[in-house]
């Protein structure tokens, strides 16, 4: 027998049919009122951290940029006069041209390698085993890192030194030539970071699809055709972050080479972080080390930008 459900017959055995309009409308959940507390409860160590460890040294700094400040004496405010120590301090100008070779060269040659590497490993091999030993030297200490190069590149017992002495006949004092301290510290710093870098990459080499290879193919390009008109281009944003975490890590270089050359030998070395460290630690003059430190902080702000906007790296060649 029919029943009546709403004004409508049903038939035994068939749903009733639902009236048009008369269907409920999900509405979403709002979130319970515990859960803001807990939220804030979460996130208040890391907000702690960054207040503690992040914000105060940094507003302490730019205090202390402006004022002659010694150890054993209270901070005095003088105003400009570090800042116009530092325009006329030929060991800071000295030091930040050493700084920018370095970067030089452990940018270029460390984004190649990276970029080589990130593509051979994404077309050519599909092993876990060695995509994980790639990124291991990023995984170790740049004092650890320091000390074993040190020791390989050792005139007397290094064995890259007494390889180069067979093969050759010489070896040049990597770490205590005026010429070659710099290019070596740039070889320890691309060989740690360089792993990293290319797990990056090729993590962006994942996000192209197959299907812009298999045209490329179908157009007759070749490998480094693709690689040139088709990789390079897709990876820009990946690759725009990779030179810029390059470029700021190589400017704030300081374990590497303080383990090896101390920035000798006669300040060929001499990045810009170790004069600074000399200056606060050394001579105890924190108010002009600070003002260093600001002043590298502005040039480093001042140069991510720079590269952000010429190479645009909020836009995409992927559609």
């Amino acid at each position: 027998m029919a029943q009546i459900v709403n004004d409508t017959p049903v038939v035994p055995g068939r749903r009733p049919e639902r009236r048009r309009g008369s269907g409920r409308t999900a509405v979403p959940s709002s979130p319970r009122r515990g859960d803001g507390k807990l939220a804030w409860l979460l996130i208040t160590p890391a907000v702690a951290g960054f207040l503690v460890f992040f914000a105060y040294p940094t507003l302490r700094g730019v205090y202390y940029s402006f004022t002659s400040f010694h150890i054993l004496t209270p901070p005095r405010w003088v105003g400009l006069a570090n800042w116009q120590k530092v325009l006329g301090d030929s060991v800071f100008w000295h030091s930040l041209l050493v700084t920018v070779y370095f970067v030089g060269l452990a940018v270029v040659i460390g984004v190649l390698l990276s970029l080589v590497t990130a593509v051979i490993l994404h077309r050519l091999t599909r092993s876990t085993v060695i995509r994980g030993v790639i990124i291991l030297p990023f995984l170790i200490s740049g004092v650890v890192a320091a000390l074993v190069w040190q020791w390989m590149l050792d005139p007397q017992l290094g064995i890259i030194s007494q390889l180069l002495e067979k093969v050759t006949g010489s070896h040049p004092l990597f770490f205590s030539d005026s010429h070659w301290a710099v290019p070596s510290l740039a070889a320890v710093s691309v060989w740690k970071s360089m792993g990293y870098n290319a797990v990056l990459i090729f993590a962006g080499l994942q996000t192209i699809p197959p299907s812009v290879y298999e045209a490329g193919r179908l157009d007759g390009a070749s490998e480094v055709q693709m690689f040139r008109r088709l990789t390079v281009p897709l990876l820009r944003p990946i690759l725009v972050m990779v030179v810029i975490l390059t470029v700021v890590g190589s400017f704030q270089v300081f374990d590497i080479v303080q383990i090896t050359t101390k920035g000798g030998p006669a300040n060929a070395s001499n990045v810009l972080q170790m004069y600074i460290y000399e200056k606060g630690f050394g001579e105890l003059d924190f108010g002009y080390a600070s003002t260093m430190s600001l002043a590298l902080f502005v040039l480093l702000i001042a140069v991510t930008f720079t590269q952000m906007r010429l190479a645009r790296a909020n836009e995409t060649d992927l559609s």
